[in-house]
């Protein structure tokens, strides 16, 4: 059963070079829709590892570099092509300025001891990149616009600010859990829409963005106290 939850987990890698492959032929859709499944995944095989109690059961792999280098792929990676392929960001030396700054901050972000700490935070903004691209693609902002957002977001990789690991973190766990899977389903809805999804369905699922950013800030201030 150990070794399975690992398979399971692995599995985010062949998620991720079928999305890639979408993206390269076009199919934003597709590949987001990917990139979805590869995110159901992240977000249960940590609970199913503990309970095959893998530390225990398959000593020999490291879980969770495992799970980095899969998260890295799909929440990094993937979705830095996907911007680029998508024409988000102004032509030129920025765009690979740009991406530069994606793959680079999230490189060191994945690296830090502190990455996930005891008290079940994310230091730093925790990648969620594949998030970004979906909002960028269904909101098509202006090219400078989306370039700005993305490097504010990679500088905030590096702010030890504690950011809410929603299935862990014990502060309203419940209604986060809660409203994140009806969020997920928003979400879910606006990939399947695209090109163009409803735009009050976009802007209404950000409620959810925002509220975590909220609650992150609000309990790193707590954490300090």
């Amino acid at each position: 059963m150990a070794w399975l939850v690992h398979a399971l987990t692995a599995s985010g890698a062949l998620i991720a070079y079928i999305a890639l492959t979408n993206v390269i032929k076009g199919n934003l859709k597709v590949a987001f829709l990917w990139l979805a499944v590869a995110t159901v995944i992240d977000s249960i095989d940590g609970v199913l590892a503990r309970l095959a109690r893998v530390k225990e059961r398959a000593p020999t792999l490291n879980g969770a570099r495992l799970d980095d280098i899969v998260d890295y792929l799909t929440f990094v990676f993937v979705p830095a092509v996907a911007i680029q392929h998508a024409g988000l960001l102004p032509d030129g030396l920025t765009t690979s300025l740009v991406v530069a700054a994606m793959l680079i901050s999230s490189a060191f972000g994945f690296s830090r001891d502190d990455a996930k700490t005891a008290d079940h935070f994310f230091t730093g903004f925790p990648s969620y990149w594949n998030i970004v691209a979906v909002y960028m693609v269904a909101l098509w902002l202006p090219a400078a616009v989306n370039a700005a957002i993305l490097l504010l977001l990679a500088a905030a990789v590096f702010v030890p600010i504690g950011y809410v690991y929603p299935s862990r973190t014990v502060r309203l766990r419940r209604l986060t859990v809660a409203s994140g899977v009806v969020w997920g389903a928003m979400l879910v809805a606006i990939i399947w829409l695209l090109p163009d999804p409803p735009r009050w369905l976009t802007l209404i699922s950000l409620v959810y963005p925002f509220y975590y950013v909220a609650l992150s800030l609000t309990l790193q201030r707590s954490r300090k106290g």
